[in-house]
C-alpha cells in the first residue's frame, strides 16, 4: 500500500517505462540510432535526456543517460548510442540489443539546455563527437515547426567517417535555408580540405560562428575538456556567458 501510495505521487516524467526497439539506423561504424516505442510516453523538449535502465536476471541494474536525438513524436523516441569498449550498457545497445526487445526508460530529464521552436533569436550549436546528438534534436525540431531562426552548428569530429547524421544534414544544409553547418576535423580531413586537422580553436569560432553583437543562444556539447574550452572561448570572444548553455559527457562516453 506504502508503495502504491508513494507511486501516485511520482512525476510521470520519474516513473520507469517499458520502450521497446522498434528499429535501428547505422550513424558511424561505432553508432546506432535506436527506434524505441515507449507507451505513455509524455513528450519532450529537443535538448532534454532520458536514463536507460538495464536490469540482469539475477537483479544487478545498471543505467545510463543518453540525449534523446529528435523532437517528440508520439509515443517514438529516438536516442543515438555510441559503442565504448568497456561500456556495460553501451556495448549492450549497441551490440546486443534486438528488434523487439525491451529496455526501461525514465524522463524526459532537463530544462536548460533545451531550445523551443517559438524562439526567434539566432543560435550557435557546437558539437563535440557524439555532442552533436542533442544539437540534432534542435535542428530536427526546427525544421517540424518549419522555423525561421537562424541556425548555425560546427561539428568537430576525429574523421569523416566519424561525422553523425552526414546524408542528412547534408540534405538540410540544401534545403532549408537559415540552416550553415560547418565540420572541423581533429585527426584526418578530406582530400582537398582548405583546413588541417587540429582541435576547434577561436578562428572557427569566428570564422562559422555568429558575431557577440548578433546575441546568439550557444548550446555547446560535448566531452568536458572540449565544452569547457569551447565555452571559454566563445566568451573570450565577447559572448555573454548568460546565452552559453553547455552539457557534458564525462570521460567513459557512456
Amino acid at each position: 500500500m506504502a508503495r502504491t501510495a508513494l507511486r501516485g505521487r511520482l512525476s510521470p516524467r520519474l516513473e520507469w517505462r517499458v520502450a521497446t526497439l522498434a528499429g535501428v539506423r547505422q550513424e558511424t561504424p561505432t553508432a546506432l540510432t535506436l527506434l524505441l516505442d515507449v507507451p505513455g510516453w509524455p513528450g519532450h523538449v529537443p535538448g532534454q535526456h532520458v536514463d536507460v535502465r538495464l536490469t540482469d536476471e539475477d537483479g544487478y541494474s545498471t543505467q545510463r543517460s543518453y540525449s534523446l536525438a529528435a523532437p517528440a513524436d508520439g509515443d517514438r523516441v529516438e536516442l543515438t548510442v555510441q559503442r565504448v569498449k568497456g561500456g556495460e550498457v553501451s556495448e549492450y545497445l549497441t551490440d546486443t540489443f534486438s528488434v523487439g526487445d525491451p529496455v526501461e526508460l525514465r524522463g524526459p530529464v532537463g530544462g536548460w539546455f533545451v531550445w523551443h521552436p517559438s524562439r526567434t533569436a539566432p543560435v550557435l550549436l557546437v558539437a563535440g563527437g557524439s555532442g552533436i546528438v542533442p544539437l540534432m534534436a534542435m535542428i530536427r525540431a526546427r525544421r517540424q515547426a518549419r522555423s525561421r531562426a537562424p541556425f548555425r552548428l560546427i561539428h568537430s569530429v576525429r574523421s569523416p567517417s566519424d561525422q553523425y547524421y552526414a546524408s542528412e544534414l547534408r540534405r538540410a544544409t540544401r534545403d532549408e535555408g537559415g540552416l550553415d553547418i560547418a565540420t572541423v576535423y581533429t585527426r584526418s580531413a578530406p582530400t582537398g580540405s582548405a583546413r588541417p586537422p587540429r582541435r576547434i580553436g577561436p578562428a572557427d569560432l569566428e570564422l562559422y560562428g555568429w558575431p557577440p553583437q548578433f546575441e546568439p543562444t550557444c548550446y555547446v556539447c560535448g566531452p568536458t575538456g572540449f565544452v569547457e574550452k569551447v565555452a571559454n572561448t566563445l566568451v573570450g570572444l565577447g559572448h555573454d556567458p548568460r546565452r552559453i548553455r553547455t552539457e557534458r559527457f564525462g570521460p567513459t562516453g557512456d
